[in-house]
């Protein structure tokens, strides 16, 4: 017995050590952040080298709020173009939970909301796009998932996997939730993708690469794109909830405006030879919202079960009662904040 437990301890230091996903133990409880990279998406990522905004294909790439070594939020257009800071490839993740389901929110940060003519569109300093996934708890460790909304500007879209018994409900069903092998760990992922320059998030192929572009993996290592076409590059994910992390700076005004709401102004070039430049124009998951939706502000992270019923029809029992929910410390907060603050069209 001592020398299996070596030995599976020995091969568990192995899959860290490769960036795979290591699996739990039989009959340990899979935990939330194993839950969270299980399921984390395969993401094709639109990458355009056009102009200086796009600062050769950078502006495209994922990263960490605090990339440029700061949580600024008021300086990360300006500091996306100088040297030594970092593209490492990040995303963050929550996990909320009912007797019948999981709900994984993940978050997919640029610097830059940027174009690269004097048309119409505007750019704004930092972007925040993502996604919530419904996972049925069957009694498996991973459970199976039935259905994911994603965010694109100030809407959102809703997807079904193959084989899912969950079906439109008020909201109809966009279109097909596609999964695809690894080559970073054994499972299969649902597969995302982001348009370059204005970063919306939809299933590929709603959006897909189109020239250049990065695919990134998930995984337990960041990586950082060699270069503008970059078609592996693996992402670490971070918790929303950790420590001294994106939930616990909600009130910090240097990165938050208000509640939700990145800070953001027109310094360091947004704007020139461009429509105009927006400020405090990119959100964070609890401040995600698509007004034409009945769902309120924020609920795709913080009330998930909520927003299911109303997109989709469920068989059997959904669980509106949560048994995990950190963003219920500040409900009453988050309540408040969304009946004043400002609907931002990221």
């Amino acid at each position: 017995m001592v020398v299996r437990g070596r030995m599976a301890a020995a091969l568990g230091a192995v899959l860290v050590g490769a960036g795979l996903a290591v699996p739990a133990p039989a009959q340990a409880a899979v935990s939330r952040a194993q839950l969270a990279l299980r399921w984390a998406p395969i993401h094709y990522q639109d990458v355009d080298t056009t102009g200086s905004h796009a600062l050769g294909g950078r502006s495209d790439y994922l990263t960490r709020v605090d990339f440029d070594g700061d949580l600024n939020g008021r300086n990360n257009w300006d500091n996306a173009g100088r040297s030594g800071v970092s593209f490492a490839a990040h995303a963050y993740y929550s996990v909320v939970e009912t007797a019948s389901h999981w709900y994984i929110t993940y978050l997919f940060f640029h610097p830059r909301d940027w174009i690269d003519h004097p048309f119409f569109e505007s750019e704004h300093e930092n972007d925040g796009e993502g996604l919530t996934l419904a996972i049925e708890r069957d009694g498996s460790d991973y459970g199976v998932l039935r259905a994911a909304v994603t965010v694109a500007h100030g809407n959102f879209f809703s997807y079904t996997p193959a084989g899912s018994t969950w079906t439109s409900g008020r909201e109809t069903v966009d279109g097909a939730l596609r999964m695809q092998s690894s080559p970073h760990d054994a499972f299969p992922h649902p597969v995302t993708a982001q348009e370059r320059g204005g970063h919306g998030l939809k299933a590929y192929p709603q959006y897909s690469i189109n020239g250049d572009g990065v695919v990134y993996y998930p995984s337990t290592t960041a990586e950082t794109p060699a270069h503008a076409d970059d078609r592996d590059v693996r992402y670490a994910l971070i918790d929303i909830f950790a420590p001294g992390g994106l939930w616990a700076q909600r009130g910090n005004d240097s990165l938050f405006a208000h509640l939700g709401t990145f800070a953001g102004d027109t310094s360091g070039g947004c704007g020139v030879g461009t429509f105009s430049c927006g400020t405090n124009s990119a959100n964070a998951p609890w401040g995600w919202d698509d007004g034409n939706d009945l769902p309120a502000r924020g609920e795709i992270a913080t009330d998930p079960a909520a927003l299911a019923a109303q997109y989709f029809t469920v068989p059997g029992a959904l669980a509106r009662s949560y048994t995990h929910n950190p963003y219920a410390a500040a409900a009453t907060q988050l309540e408040e904040a969304a009946k004043t603050a400002p609907r931002v069209v990221d």
